[in-house]
């Protein structure tokens, strides 16, 4: 009697070490995209010089200078925004644990769960697309019925408000005559290259034949 060869498909059982590479993976690209980023970070004494800070002649002239030094202070103004948003949560401990644990539920129970584990949750079995739907509904209730989005929200207008005070009142120096703004470059190329991160991290491991 022949026996059947012994299949050259090794399929992981266990989902922790596929979810820890992923993790890792992912940890490292956005080092790199943060590194890259913060390389463009432009010296904060050149920020913060008083000698080049004047009143607008006019609001067409304040629009000019935020659109001006918003391009070239990007680096910057993004991380002074993230510490404005980063006090404010930190100054409400709820709604920082609240963000943190939504965050967490995104990260292993969708981002890095291997496709071929089910979540299992009160002896209830849940597809991919119903782990989606519960967790768009938990963003929903965490972020809208909750303090969450209105810390956010002043947060971030905050920012923006003074942000667009410095931008308005700092004259631009003939450096910024030369300067043009890369066309990938930025906190909008930072994101971009996050999300790329995460989605190419979460991808599915094929086995190897």
């Amino acid at each position: 009697m022949t026996t059947a060869p012994p299949s050259s498909i090794q399929i992981p059982t266990d989902p922790a070490p596929i979810a820890t590479s992923r993790l890792r993976l992912f940890s490292s690209r956005l080092s790199s995209s943060l590194r890259q980023s913060f390389s463009q970070n432009r010296p904060w004494s050149e920020l913060i010089d008083r000698s080049t800070f004047s009143r607008p002649e006019s609001f067409s002239d304040a629009t000019s200078r935020i659109r001006k030094n918003f391009a070239y202070f990007r680096v910057n103004y993004t991380t002074i925004l993230a510490a404005i948003i980063a006090v404010s949560l930190i100054t409400h401990p709820f709604s920082l644990l609240l963000l943190l644990g939504l965050l967490a539920a995104w990260i292993f129970l969708y981002l890095f769960r291997p496709s071929d584990h089910p979540l299992v949750l009160f002896r209830r079995t849940f597809s991919g697309r119903e782990t989606l739907v519960l967790l768009i509904l938990s963003t929903v209730i965490i972020v809208f019925l909750t303090n969450v989005g209105s810390v956010l929200i002043s947060a971030v207008l905050i920012g923006l408000a003074v942000l667009c005070v410095h931008g308005g009142f700092k004259v631009p120096e003939d450096l910024f005559t030369d300067y043009q703004e890369p066309a990938n470059g930025g906190f909008l190329s930072f994101l971009g290259g996050a999300a790329s991160s995460a989605a190419a991290a979460a991808a599915p491991v094929v086995p190897r034949v």
